[in-house]
């Protein structure tokens, strides 16, 4: 075979063009991409469980109204509880992404006993309440270490868009979990589908270990300050807005909840698989939102967007007490209003997780996640039960309108507050905290110029 004769070198690669990376720019940053899977991966169990566990009580042990209001609530009770706590504590604890690990552990551990104690026959509800409540006790730790975790992470400009990547996962579980959970548990039973969710937080933390980040210094003093996040939340002006407001928001939309399915399957009379499938394809509007949220944050500013995304929330959900007539004609305002909410969701998250982890000294995070979560998660089942209690007294109907429309109100909180005039993410609200840097291991040849302009 005779050989060629050398060329001259070309400009180009001789199959073509370079390809553009199709991955965004911080999933190309191995690091950033760890934490990014584990939390992707972690939400999908949590959709398979919240379907599982419910489906479970019923069909395995046959729990009834007054056994599922229970199980609600020993999941729920730990925000309340022990979110303020938690959030003490873990600012005081040196190593947030290691407590991560031991939560996830821990909660496929629990979840791991149930489908154990069911091929035992010795399963029983009591368990599931002791599960539910632990389950939901580690939950807390790990989401007020996250967000100290988050910000050795990720560079103070690209909050927005690595909380659009995060919440874009969730979107995505919300459409796709529901249906891979309900295939779970007809293939494999209820029980056994836990598994997968045990899997997943295994998963999570195993990405979680590949990652060494120069997490921030534990706070210092005496005592767990409890009161130290009441009080950065009350005396900031844009904390204190955006948590009044999403609050009031709660606390309506938790009213709507206990009160949505009822009148959907008994005034509306809908067969719970066509509600089922409407709302889950509605539930695309997630996967929108996150994928807009910041070209509009570029286009229109920070508070701008998250405004829009107080109003677009809560405000297409009054299509629901107003739906009537023709079979086809409701179906379509249900899925209008669960799209265009689904949509507000993810705009109100991201913006709103940005702008208030661009807002807390590091020192604080946990003390202010926590306090948040206090406020923000207790408010719930208290919407819930007064829900109910309005449901009962005034009629489904009537008190669906209370709730939405008291659900939009919540943005009046905002709007009379320094958050409209945002353009880009705010400083930190107490400048003589000291900074921590946040260097972390990154691709080789990533200098901070490649990470792009500010958001």
């Amino acid at each position: 075979m005779s050989s060629a004769a050398p060329t001259a070198p070309t400009t180009r690669p001789p199959d073509g063009p370079a390809r553009r990376n199709p991955l965004p720019r911080l999933l190309r940053e191995r690091v950033f991409r760890r934490y990014w899977s584990a939390q992707t991966v972690s939400y999908f169990g949590d959709e398979i469980s919240t379907l599982a566990l419910p489906l479970l009580a019923v069909l395995v042990i046959g729990a009834g109204p007054a056994e599922m209001g229970l199980l609600t609530a020993a999941a729920l009770a730990p925000n309340l509880l022990f979110s303020l706590l938690a959030g003490a504590w873990v600012d005081r604890y040196p190593h947030k992404r290691r407590l991560m690990i031991l939560t996830d552990l821990g909660r496929a551990l629990l979840l791991t006993a149930v489908p154990v104690a069911y091929l035992l026959d010795v399963l029983a509800l009591p368990q599931l309440y002791v599960v539910a409540f632990a389950v939901g006790t580690l939950a807390v730790i790990f989401e007020v270490a996250r967000g100290a975790l988050f910000v050795s992470l990720v560079e103070r400009r690209d909050y927005v868009e690595a909380n659009t990547l995060v919440n874009g996962s969730r979107a995505m579980s919300l459409v796709a979990g529901p249906s891979i959970g309900g295939i779970l548990v007809q293939v494999l039973t209820a029980p056994i589908a836990l598994v997968a969710d045990a899997l997943s937080y295994v998963v999570s933390a195993y990405f979680l270990g590949r990652i060494r980040p120069t997490e921030p210094a534990p706070a210092r003093g005496g005592g767990l300050a409890l009161g130290a996040g009441l009080r950065f939340l009350a005396r900031t002006p844009m904390m204190r807005a955006i948590l009044l407001g999403t609050t009031t928001i709660n606390l309506f939309n938790f009213m709507f909840a206990a009160l949505f399915v009822l009148y959907a399957t008994q005034e509306l009379r809908l067969a719970p698989g066509l509600l089922g499938a409407v709302l889950g394809a509605g539930a695309v509007g997630g996967l929108i939102g996150a994928a807009l949220t910041g070209r509009l944050v570029r286009r229109f500013g920070v508070g701008p967007t998250l405004l829009a995304g107080f109003v677009l929330f809560p405000a297409p959900l009054l299509l629901v007490p107003l739906a009537g007539g023709p079979t086809p004609l409701v179906l379509g305002m249900l899925f209008a209003a669960e799209f265009f909410s689904a949509v507000g969701v993810m705009m109100l998250d991201i913006v709103g997780s940005s702008v208030q982890t661009a807002l807390i000294p590091e020192v604080l995070l946990a003390r202010v996640t926590g306090a948040r979560r206090t406020v923000n998660y207790g408010i719930r089942p208290i919407g819930a039960l007064l829900g109910g209690v309005l449901g009962t007294a005034l009629g489904v109907r009537p008190a669906l309108w209370i709730a939405t429309a008291g659900a939009v109100a919540g943005v009046l909180w905002v709007l009379f507050s320094p958050v409209p005039h945002l353009r880009g993410l705010p400083e930190r609200a107490d400048d003589q905290v000291p900074t921590t840097g946040r260097r972390t291991e990154r691709e080789p040849g990533l200098s901070p110029a490649d990470r792009g302009p500010d958001v």
